[in-house]
């Protein structure tokens, strides 16, 4: 895929959704790290309906200390996994407490060395409430990027570097967001919905659902000296956090 093409996709994206975000509901940068924890293989409304009994009773590292573990797991056992998670969390606000003075850390090592948080945890942190361009390759942004063709590879972190160096500077800082919600609600999984995409055009999956309907595309596919690579297929990766 050519640059043309991605300027396009993204243009397209940005004009359907000008300020996109994350669908976790969070109040603090804390409730975030929190949420995107319990967000392993599991979905933001579930995370939602398990953060609305928590926030509430206890937002901050402290607060949950005090709360306790039972008390944690109380209120997120509708999350799978949620024995693990709340080991985590706990965790996680011992160190913040101890070490950060019950603070987000702004660094990716110091994130990544909190219980629960791996790489993409630490990207959702950096890109959604630090405001960096870093981009969190969950299961639709693997599958969007190689279906497509806009960031091909055949692990997380290969899409994540790829997406990084190709994407267009202008649209980096959003277009983490703009991934996920498309691979949510249009390219989804097992039927993606190929007539209703405002970018199918420019799209270079060979096994589009339907016959495009738009035609505006031949400028931008004009130029298809794009730089390629080997195809990572499309075989999605556990949405975990480590």
């Amino acid at each position: 895929m050519n640059r043309a093409k991605r300027t396009e996709i993204f243009r397209r994206l940005r004009e359907s959704n000008p300020s996109p975000t994350t669908e976790l509901h969070y109040a603090s940068t804390f409730e975030l790290l929190v949420a995107v924890i319990l967000s392993a293989q599991a979905t933001d409304k579930g995370v939602n309906k398990a953060t609305a009994r928590l926030f509430p009773v206890a937002s901050t590292p402290q607060a949950i200390l005090e709360l306790g573990e039972e008390g944690l797991k109380e209120r997120i056992r509708t999350i799978g996994l949620f024995n693990s998670k709340a080991k985590n969390i706990m965790a996680a606000c011992r160190i913040l407490v101890d070490a950060h003075g019950g603070e987000v850390p702004r660094e990716r090592k110091a994130l990544e060395a909190l219980p629960g948080v791996g790489r993409k945890t630490a990207n959702v942190i950096l890109n959604t409430a630090f405001g960096e361009p870093a981009m969190a390759v969950d299961t639709h942004i693997f599958r969007v990027a190689n279906r497509t063709r806009l960031a091909e590879g055949k692990t997380p972190l290969a899409v994540e570097q790829r997406l990084l160096r190709l994407v267009p500077k202008e649209f980096l800082q959003d277009a983490h967001h703009w991934l996920i919600l498309h691979g949510r609600y249009v390219c989804t999984a097992r039927k993606p919905r190929c007539p209703e995409c405002s970018i199918a055009d420019l799209c270079e999956y060979k096994h589009k659902t339907a016959a495009i309907v738009r035609g505006d595309a031949e400028a931008v596919n004009a130029d298809r000296g794009g730089d390629a690579a080997p195809t990572g297929g499309e075989k999605p990766p556990l949405d975990a956090t480590s």
